[in-house]
Formats: structure tokens, sequence, C-alpha cells
């Protein structure tokens, strides 16, 4: 597989924010979303095997792992590398763009599926069957660039009962809308979803906000 970087850093979206995580980042995208922070992960990497990555991760020594990307699920090595991990004892998490068929990932496998809304440039390419693939301990991500994004979302999220079926997380577009905003409208529908700020952004950018180092992506931790 083409492996863009593997690193320790802090978890910074999910339910599982803030806990240490290594990140394995797979190369390659089929989507080109307006608001994208991962553009080096395009083109570039390294190619590796299951057994290299495995290793890794091992010297890592993280028991939470997330397969990202790019869009992971372009690489039909990433369901045996999921598998291995989960095998060694790993939680994983596999971010998808929710544009790729998420139902061959092992059952155990956190799935964190993102609905591409309007704002992204993107929505149009939603595999819409894989929300009816998801287990009660998979997320369905929203990124919001605006009010229509977030009006967007809820009607997907009430014509899905994805609140009575799994985690839903509510992120604002970095600079595009502001999470108190977002905070304000998800109180005033009384909508049981989890509004997430991008933590791995706001480490970055330092308690007294200094440009973000890397590109927006998340620090690095040796």
């Amino acid at each position: 597989m083409k492996v863009t970087e593997i690193f320790n850093s802090i978890q910074g979206e999910t339910s599982y924010a803030g806990f240490p995580c290594t990140f394995v980042r797979l190369s390659g995208c089929n989507l080109r979303c307006t608001y994208c922070d991962t553009r080096y992960a395009y083109y570039r990497g390294n190619h590796m095997n299951v057994p290299e990555v495995i290793r890794q991760v091992d010297q890592a020594g993280c028991p939470l792992v997330c397969i990202t990307g790019g869009e992971p699920l372009l690489q039909q090595e990433v369901y045996p590398l999921a598998g291995t991990l989960l095998e060694k004892g790993y939680r994983v998490l596999v971010e998808t763009n929710g544009s790729m068929p998420v139902k061959l990932l092992p059952e155990d496998v956190v799935r964190i599926v993102d609905v591409k809304c309007p704002g992204s440039g993107m929505s149009e390419r939603v595999d819409w069957n894989n929300l009816g693939c998801l287990y009660s301990h998979d997320e369905v991500k929203f990124v919001v660039s605006s009010r229509d994004d977030y009006e967007w979302a809820k009607s997907v999220v009430k014509h899905f009962d994805l609140c009575d079926r799994v985690t839903v997380l509510v992120s604002a577009a970095w600079n595009r809308v502001r999470l108190s905003e977002i905070g304000k409208w998800i109180l005033d529908d009384r909508l049981n979803v989890r509004l997430q700020p991008q933590l791995h952004k706001l480490i970055a950018a330092g308690e007294h906000g200094a440009p973000l180092s890397r590109q927006g992506r998340a620090p690095v931790f040796k």
C-alpha cells in the first residue's frame, strides 16, 4: 500500500478526541473538498506492506490506531491491515470520506463516515448505502461550512434516524463558521448530536492563536 505518514498525535476528532493515537495516513483521494487540509496526501507516499506498517504501529506504542487519508478505502490492503491490527488487540478507527463502501471492513472497526455537505463541493459523491451498513459503535461526521450546510445535515440526520443508531458528529469547517453558532443551532433544534471542535488544530494553533503549523495538520509527538 502507499503510505503518506505514520505518526503519534492526540486524536482531534470523533468521540475518541483527546486520546493518544497512532495515525496511519494512506495516500490518494478521489475527492477534492473545498476545505481540505491534507492535500499533501493526494499523491505523496512510500510503498509499504502490512507487516511493515504493523511494525511501525507496534513501535509507536498507542492502543488506539486511526487509519485515515486521503481516502484509505481506495487501497485494498486496508482490509488486511485493519484486521491484523484488531487481532493484535488495537482499537481501530477508519476515517473515510463516505464515497466508498464501508461494508467490507471488519465488524469491530469503528467506521468514521464523513457525509459531505454541499459546502464541501462533494455532496453528490456521498454513498448513501453506507448509512444502512453501520453498527452502533460507528460514527457519522458532518463538516459544516454555513447555516445552509447545517440545515442540510439536520435533514440527513432525521431522514436516516442517525441519532438513534450511531454517534453523530458535527464540526465547523476551519475559519468558515463559528463553533458557537453551530452550538446555538443544535440547542435551538434540540438535536442530539455531538459538537466537535477540531482539537488537533487548536493544539497546533497554540494557546495564543499562533499560526497553524504543518498546514493545519495534527501535531506530531516523537
